[in-house]
C-alpha cells in the first residue's frame, strides 16, 4: 500500500496503519472509548491521532524524532575524533588516562572520564571482559617513600644468541618509583646482591625490603638446615628489615608483579630480542626513566612516581688511609678509578668478620677467590674468620676448625672491610704451613682432621687408625719428628708413628706450624657405656661382666683401669670386676636397637 511504502520512511509500517484505522473507525462514529480499548492506548491517544490527522494526514500519524534541536553541552567532534584517535594508537589506554592525556594542554572544555568511556563504548572501542576470579583483596601502602622495597627476580629478556637473562626488579611500595632494573646474565646470589648494594648507592637504605622466597633472597629453605645467603647479610649489616611473603601468595608483593605486566606489555612484547647484554640494559633504563618520570599512574591519582618519591640522603663515604709503606706510594697518588673518596692501601692488615657456614659445608670468605670447605656438619652455624694474606683461620663457638692458606691479597682484604670485615686482633693459631715455603729442620706441624665412623682419618692419601674411641670426632694431629700425635679436646688421645715424610709435610692441605707444648695425656680411666641385657651379663674388651637381671634395661658406665673394672650407674658403684688381660677397647658406647614393631 502506498500509505506504508509512504510511511517507512519515518517509522514503521504497522505503526502509521494502526492509528489509520483508529481514526477511521472514530470518523464512521465509534466511540472514542471503545476504539481506545480495542487498540490498547488511551482515549486522549486517539483524540491526538484524530487531530493529527486533520491536520497533516497521513504525514501527521508519522512518528517524529524527539531529538532536541540544539545540544549545547555535546562534545565537539573533534574532541569525540581526538578520543578514538588515541584509542586506536594506544590500546592500553583507558578512559581514566585517555581523559588526563587531553586535559595535559590547556584546553577550555576537557572531557571527564564519564565522557570518555561513553565515546569509546559508542564507537566499539571497548571490549567488555568477564571477571573469571572475584576476589577480594586487603590493599595496603606505607605512608613515606623510601620505608619499603619490592624486590623480585623476573624473566622474558632474550638475546640474540638465544640466550634468555632474567632482571632484579625493585619498586618503592609508597611513590611507585623503579629503584632496581638491572638485566642479569647469571641470577646468582651475589649478582642479586651487587645489584641491590649498587641501587642503595644510588637512592640510599630503605627501611625494610619485601621479596619471595626464592633462593637468591632468602637460605631459610635451604636443606639440610637453614642458612643465611649474601642478600640477608646485606640487609642485616645495613640494619634492613628483610621481609618474605607466604609460599605461594604472590598478591603480597602485588605492586612489582604488576609493573612486570606493564613492562612485558609495553617493552619486552614489543621489542624482540636484543643484541647483547648492554643493548638490553640500555633499552630497559630508557623505558624505566620514561616510567619513573613522564608516565603518570592511576593509583597515584595521576601523579608521576618520580613527583612522590624522596631518596634518603647519602652518607659520607669511609675514607681508609693507606698506613706508610716507605719508597712504595708517593704522597699525591691518584685515587683508583670508580672508588670515590677511597684509598686502597697496597697492603693491608688481618681481618676478621663472622660468616654463616652454607648447607654444602663451604664458607665463602670471598666466594670468587677462596672458599673454605669444612663439611655438612658445620652447615647452618655461624663462624668467626681470621684472615690476612697468608693464612685464614676459621673458628666455630670459640674452638679453631680449620687453617688454610690464603689466596687474598691487599684489595680482597680492603674489598672485606667494605663488606663489615673489622681489624683483626692476634691470629688465633700459627701461619699455614703451605705459605712457610720449605720447613725448618724440626719443625712441628698441625692439622685437623675427621675421623670416620671407622676410627680412621685420612692424612695426605693416607689412612690413618685413630680408635674407635674417637670416632665421628674432629682431632688434631701433630707431626713431631717420627711421631703422630692425636689430640682431642685439648688432651693427648694417642701417639703413633708418623705416616708422612717430613719433607712432605709442608704441602699437607690445612698443615699450620706449631711452636707450643704438646698438650698432657687425659687423666684417669678409660670409660665405656653398655646397655645390660635381660640375662644381666655385659661384654668388656672380650671379658663377660656380670652386672644382674636386676639392672635388666639400664645404661651403665664401665671404668676400665689396668687392674680391674668398675661399674657404676648414675654415679653410684654397682660391682667391681678384675681385668684378666690387657686387650684393648674397642667399643666405647652402647648398643641401641630400635624396638620391634
Amino acid at each position: 500500500m502506498e500509505v506504508g511504502d509512504e510511511a517507512g520512511q519515518h517509522g514503521p509500517t504497522w505503526l502509521v496503519e494502526q492509528r489509520y484505522r483508529a481514526v477511521l473507525e472514530v470518523v464512521d462514529g465509534s466511540p472514542v472509548s471503545e476504539v481506545a480499548i480495542r487498540y490498547g492506548v488511551s482515549r486522549q491517544a486517539v483524540y491526538t491521532w484524530k487531530s493529527k490527522y486533520e491536520a497533516g494526514g497521513l504525514e501527521g500519524l508519522q512518528e517524529k524524532s524527539r531529538r532536541p534541536r540544539t545540544s549545547p553541552t555535546r562534545l565537539p567532534s573533534e574532541v569525540e575524533a581526538l578520543v578514538c584517535e588515541m584509542r586506536r594508537t594506544n590500546p592500553r589506554w583507558g578512559a581514566r588516562r585517555i581523559a588526563f592525556e587531553i586535559a595535559r594542554p590547556p584546553v577550555e572544555a576537557a572531557p571527564s572520564r564519564a565522557t570518555v568511556h561513553r565515546v569509546l563504548a559508542r564507537n566499539g572501542l571497548i571490549r567488555h571482559q568477564q571477571q573469571k576470579h572475584r576476589r577480594k583483596y586487603k590493599r595496603w601502602q606505607r605512608e613515606t617513600p623510601m620505608h619499603l622495597w619490592q624486590m623480585d627476580l623476573v624473566g622474558g629478556i632474550y638475546l640474540a644468541d638465544g640466550r634468555e637473562c632474567k632482571m632484579l626488579t625493585g619498586i618503592d611500595d609508597h611513590s611507585r618509583f623503579v629503584v632496581v632494573s638491572t638485566v642479569l646474565a647469571v641470577p646468582s646470589g651475589r649478582a642479586v646482591a651487587d645489584a641491590f648494594v649498587r641501587a642503595m648507592r644510588t637512592y640510599g637504605v630503605p627501611a625494610e625490603v619485601l621479596t619471595d622466597n626464592g633462593k637468591q633472597f632468602t637460605g631459610r629453605f635451604t636443606k639440610p638446615r637453614p642458612a643465611e645467603v649474601l642478600f640477608e647479610r646485606v640487609c642485616r649489616e645495613n640494619g634492613i628489615t628483610a621481609k618474605l611473603i607466604k609460599p605461594y601468595s604472590p598478591t603480597t608483593t602485588g605492586k612489582i608483579e604488576r609493573w612486570h605486566q606493564t613492562l612485558r606489555r609495553e617493552l619486552l612484547d614489543v621489542s624482540g630480542p636484543f643484541t647483547d647484554l648492554p643493548a638490553a640494559q640500555a633499552a630497559v633504563d630508557a623505558w624505566v626513566h620514561t616510567y619513573n618520570t613522564a608516565r603518570p599512574h592511576q593509583a597515584l591519582n595521576m601523579a608521576t612516581p618520580a613527583s612522590l618519591f624522596r631518596p634518603n640522603p647519602q652518607p659520607e663515604p669511609t675514607v681508609v688511609v693507606a698506613p706508610e709503606v716507605p719508597d712504595k706510594q708517593p704522597e699525591d697518588a691518584a685515587e683508583p678509578q670508580g672508588s670515590v673518596g677511597l684509598l686502597v692501601p697496597t697492603s693491608a692488615q688481618a681481618m676478621e668478620f663472622e660468616a654463616v657456614i652454607a648447607a654444602s659445608g663451604q664458607l665463602g670468605v670471598l666466594p670468587r677467590i677462596q672458599r673454605v670447605k669444612l663439611g655438612q656438619d658445620y652447615a647452618g652455624q655461624r663462624a668467626r674468620v681470621w684472615a690476612d694474606e697468608h693464612t685464614i683461620h676459621v673458628l666455630v663457638d670459640g674452638k679453631l676448625v680449620k687453617s688454610v692458606a690464603s689466596r687474598l691479597d691487599a684489595g680482597n682484604l680492603h674489598e672485606l672491610s667494605l663488606r663489615g670485615a673489622v681489624p683483626a686482633g692476634p691470629p688465633p693459631a700459627a701461619p699455614a704451613a703451605a705459605r712457610q715455603g720449605e720447613l725448618q729442620p724440626g719443625a712441628v706441624v698441625e692439622i685437623d682432621r675427621n675421623v670416620d665412623q671407622s676410627g680412621i682419618a685420612q692424612l695426605g692419601g693416607v689412612a690413618v687408625t685413630i680408635g674407635y674411641e674417637l670416632a665421628n670426632q674432629r682431632v688434631t694431629l701433630r707431626l713431631d719428628g717420627h711421631l703422630l700425635h692425636v689430640v682431642h679436646d685439648g688432651v693427648l688421645a694417642r701417639t703413633l708413628p708418623a705416616p708422612i715424610d717430613a719433607d712432605q709435610r709442608a704441602s699437607l692441605r690445612g698443615a699450620r706450624v706449631v711452636t707450643g707444648e704438646l698438650p698432657p695425656p687425659a687423666a684417669g680411666a678409660v670409660r665405656v657405656e653398655r646397655k645390660v641385657p635381660a640375662d644381666g651379663v655385659i661384654m668388656v674388651a672380650r671379658q663377660r661382666l656380670r652386672v644382674g637381671r636386676t639392672y635388666a634395661g639400664e645404661l651403665v658406665t664401665v671404668h676400665v683401669e689396668d687392674t680391674y673394672f668398675r661399674i657404676t650407674l648414675n654415679g653410684a658403684d654397682l660391682s667391681l670386676h678384675p681385668r684378666k688381660d690387657q686387650r684393648p677397647v674397642t667399643r666405647f658406647r652402647a648398643k641401641i636397637h630400635a624396638p620391634k614393631l
